[in-house]
């Protein structure tokens, strides 16, 4: 069998199955020469490129979103702990 690559690109997405290093996991998501989207270190597609700041920007929306969706969680929680009145028709 032919030995495959490891890292390349596939329909323009990249990918890279090579064992990951510690360096090369925290040098993946700090690139302050590159956009907001870099190559994963480990994996198929693209991570944000933290020394970017759009990046903290795209960050801060998903957290306020989560927090948002977690918050109506709570809320719907609380208001079926409340008492239920049932009403029986007799007819």
């Amino acid at each position: 069998m032919a030995d495959r690559p490891s890292t390349g690109e596939l329909f323009g997405v990249p990918y890279n199955f090579e064992r990951p290093s510690i360096g090369r996991m925290l040098s993946a998501y700090w690139k302050p020469d590159e956009g907001m989207l870099v190559d994963k270190p480990f994996g198929i597609g693209y991570t944000l490129n933290l020394a970017n700041w759009r990046s903290w920007i795209v960050l801060a929306v998903a957290g306020a979103l989560l927090w948002h969706e977690r918050k109506g969680e709570r809320e719907q929680m609380a208001a079926e702990e409340g008492p239920v009145e049932v009403v029986v028709d007799d007819d």
